[in-house]
């Protein structure tokens, strides 16, 4: 697959070969949704914790006596009905991180990105770079480049011109190649590519 690639005055400089077993596979759908599951998974801390009626500070006097007040009969304040009482069946600390093979995980990229080049919406670039942060800088070279919506920059290594130009906007990410992710790859509905940032995604899914 042949795709044009731009300088980031949006002007076509030459072409460039996509590989097919990275950017032109069936897209396995059920693959890509696991892989979006146990990353979202991931990110919880599994911090959350209520307190059971052991745990609260309050007396363990028996309330009020057992017989003769008319009342049902209570031995804790400390119980779950109670306002202050403890919690039933609260969460409690765990760990939601799931397994994926790597072979799975590498699929679930290029299903992603597979999706990405049949809508055409992978952008080549010959490189990016400024002078210095500047977000007028950025908006111009997305304007150059036809993006229209939501974009996610991929750098081949730190680049914080790069990087600063892009923390104003909202829907526009800049991402390490290395830390590329189906999150951000279905999040986005643009992926802009540095022939260099393109290199290390080959590499890492040849």
């Amino acid at each position: 697959m042949q795709v044009e690639v731009k300088n980031v005055a949006g002007q076509t400089v030459g072409k460039v070969e996509l590989r097919d077993d990275i950017f032109g596979i069936e897209p396995n759908g059920p693959v890509m949704h696991q892989a979006l599951v146990r990353q979202l998974a991931n990110r919880r801390l599994g911090t959350h914790k209520t307190k059971s009626r052991g745990e609260v500070a309050r007396t363990k006097a028996k309330w009020y006596r057992q017989k003769g007040t008319g009342r049902a009969r209570h031995g804790s304040r400390n119980a779950p009905i109670f306002v202050g009482g403890g919690v039933a069946h609260g969460p409690r600390p765990r760990k939601y991180t799931q397994k994926m093979p790597r072979k799975m995980r590498r699929l679930a990229l290029r299903s992603a990105l597979s999706v990405k080049a049949a809508e055409e919406r992978i952008i080549v670039l010959d490189d990016i770079e400024f002078e210095t942060p500047k977000t007028r800088a950025m908006v111009d070279t997305l304007r150059n480049l036809n993006v229209d919506s939501s974009a996610v920059i991929l750098l081949p290594d730190r680049n914080e011109n790069v990087e600063r130009s892009a923390s104003n906007l909202p829907d526009v990410k800049t991402l390490r190649a290395h830390y590329l992710n189906v999150r951000d790859l279905l999040k986005y509905d643009y992926v802009i590519l540095p022939t260099e940032a393109l290199t290390v995604v080959e590499e890492i899914l040849g």
